[in-house]
């Protein structure tokens, strides 16, 4: 599996000619945006910011789209979905977290969410291997604190963080025991890579 992260929630997963796509950012948002084509896109949140799903499409791929909770199979992929009520400028959204089995490796990308998660949306993650997990960015997920609260509780091999800025990404790694660790430009990985890993932190660079 290759994983590169590309600014705010969004992260691409490569496998053979199989591409995720979760949380790309869409045409109408003034963040920078990443043109590619996926088989899946994956909506955490129905904000523009996070719901680019025509940004993932290009040529003959156009993804399958799942917004919100519930369980899809696509491409002999299994994928649950799981959502929480959250506010946000004014407006009430439902943020949804996933997780799914990639490459032999289960993943879990925990959504924009505020609060910590409640025991039947952990039991749901059960054991992972690799985690994506928000760190605060912009006010607008998990404190750094708990992210690094959440990331710890649910045992994965590996952690990834995102949707970070230039504040509150230093406290999550010092929180993780991770203040040294260096970011890297993409993640390619095998199940036999981190078979023996207990939450090591990983930083990807932006893309």
């Amino acid at each position: 599996m290759i994983i590169t992260y590309h600014g705010k929630g969004h992260i691409k997963l490569v496998t053979g000619d199989t591409t995720i796509a979760i949380s790309p950012v869409s045409k109408k948002s003034k963040r920078r945006q990443t043109k590619y084509g996926s088989d899946i896109c994956l909506i955490p949140l129905d904000h523009d910011d996070y719901n680019g799903a025509e940004n993932v499409t290009l040529g003959s791929k156009e993804p399958f789209i799942m917004k919100g909770e519930g369980e899809v199979e696509v491409k002999n992929i299994f994928i649950e979905g799981f959502s929480s009520k959250v506010a946000r400028e004014k407006n009430e959204y439902m943020a949804t977290s996933f997780v799914f089995n990639f490459d032999g490796m289960r993943v879990a990308y925990i959504g924009q969410i505020k609060e910590l998660l409640p025991g039947e949306h952990k039991e749901i993650i059960d054991e992972v291997d690799v985690l994506f997990v928000p760190v605060g960015g912009e006010d607008l997920n998990l404190n750094p604190y708990d992210a690094s609260k959440l990331a710890t509780g649910l045992e994965p091999k590996i952690i990834i963080p995102i949707d970070f800025d230039e504040k509150t990404l230093p406290i999550f790694l010092k929180e993780s025991g991770e203040e040294k660790v260096k970011p890297v430009e993409k993640l390619t990985i095998k199940m036999r890579d981190i078979s023996d890993k207990k939450g090591e932190v990983i930083l990807i660079e932006e893309m």
